[in-house]
C-alpha cells in the first residue's frame, strides 16, 4: 500500500513540490488507485507530475466535504480523467461560508457525469467504506466557530453533515481518512466504533484546530490538550497536517509522542 500527501499547507522533503492551503492524498491499494480530496487548485496536478503519480489511472476520488480547499482541483482533474468515480455527500454543494466569505465547492461539480452522491453509510467494496452522520460534539473544534452554511432561514452555523470519512481495509489493517475532521476527531472515532466495534489502526486527517496564535483562548488550549490525552490512550497511530496548525500540533505531539506524525506536500506517509 502506498500513501502520498500530494499537497498540504507545508513543504516536505521534495522541495520542488508546491504547498498550498488545502489537502490531497494519493493512495494505492491492492484494488484501487484513488484520491482523497484535490486541494484548492490545480497545484495538486503539478505536484502529481513531479511525484510521478499518473492521475489518469485513478479510479476513485473521495471528496471529504464541501469546502474549496479540498475540492478546488476536481474540475481540472476531470479534464485529464473522465472515468474515475467521484464520491461526495449529497449536500456538499450547498453554500458554505467563513464569516462572509464563500468557501464552498465549485457548483460546476454537479455537471460532472461521474459524480456519486452519498447520504448514509456506503460500502464501495471490501476495501473502501464511507461514513458520515457524526452527531457527537465532544471537544468540538473551536475553529468551526465562524463557519456557516445556507439554510431556508438564512445563514446558520455549519453542522458539517456534508463531511464524510473514508475507511480503507488492507491486509487486516484499517486506515481512517478524513479531510478536516470538522465534526471533531473524537466524535468521528465514536461513530467509527459504532460501525466497526473497534478503533482504526491508523488515522490520517486534519484536526481543524488552527487559529491565529493570538486568538487561542486558554479554553482552546485546554481542549487541544484533553483531546490529545484521549487520543494517546488509543492503540491508533495518527498522521495530521493542513488545518491542525503548528500550535495545536506542538501541544499534541508533546502528549502523544510517537503516536502523532506530521504530513507534508510531496512526502510519502509511512505507516509505523
Amino acid at each position: 500500500m502506498k500513501i502520498i500527501t500530494v499537497i498540504e499547507d507545508t513543504c516536505g522533503s521534495n522541495c520542488e513540490c508546491i504547498a498550498e492551503h488545502g489537502l490531497s492524498i494519493w493512495i494505492e491499494t491492492e484494488k484501487h488507485r484513488l484520491l482523497l480530496d484535490t486541494g484548492a487548485s490545480d497545484a495538486f496536478i503539478k505536484n502529481s507530475d513531479i511525484l510521478g503519480i499518473d492521475l489518469k489511472t485513478a479510479d476513485t476520488v473521495i471528496l471529504s466535504h464541501g469546502h474549496y480547499d479540498h475540492s478546488g482541483g476536481i474540475i481540472p482533474f476531470s479534464k485529464i480523467n473522465r472515468t474515475a468515480d467521484i464520491f461526495m455527500r449529497d449536500n456538499a454543494l450547498a453554500l458554505h461560508y467563513s464569516g462572509e466569505r464563500n468557501i464552498g465547492s465549485d457548483t460546476a461539480i454537479a455537471d460532472l457525469p461521474n459524480i456519486r452522491y452519498i447520504s448514509g453509510d456506503y460500502k464501495i467494496d471490501d476495501e473502501l467504506f464511507l461514513f458520515g452522520n457524526i452527531k457527537g460534539r465532544r471537544f468540538y473544534p473551536t475553529g468551526n466557530d465562524n463557519l456557516l452554511m445556507d439554510t431556508e432561514n438564512g445563514k446558520a452555523p455549519d453542522d458539517f453533515s456534508h463531511e464524510q470519512c473514508l475507511v480503507i481495509t488492507q491486509n487486516s489493517k484499517k486506515i481512517l481518512l478524513s479531510g478536516c475532521a470538522h465534526n471533531g476527531m473524537l466524535n468521528i472515532l465514536d461513530r467509527y466504533r459504532e460501525i466497526f466495534s473497534s478503533l482504526p489502526d491508523y488515522v490520517i486527517s486534519g484536526f481543524h484546530l488552527t487559529k491565529k496564535y493570538g486568538d487561542y483562548t486558554q479554553s482552546d488550549l485546554d481542549t487541544i490538550a484533553l483531546t490529545a490525552k484521549e487520543l494517546a490512550e488509543m492503540d491508533t497511530v495518527f498522521y495530521t497536517g493542513h488545518c491542525t496548525g503548528s500550535v495545536a500540533y506542538d501541544i499534541m505531539k508533546r502528549i502523544m509522542q510517537d503516536k502523532l506524525n506530521p504530513i507534508h506536500s510531496g512526502d510519502e506517509v509511512i505507516l509505523n
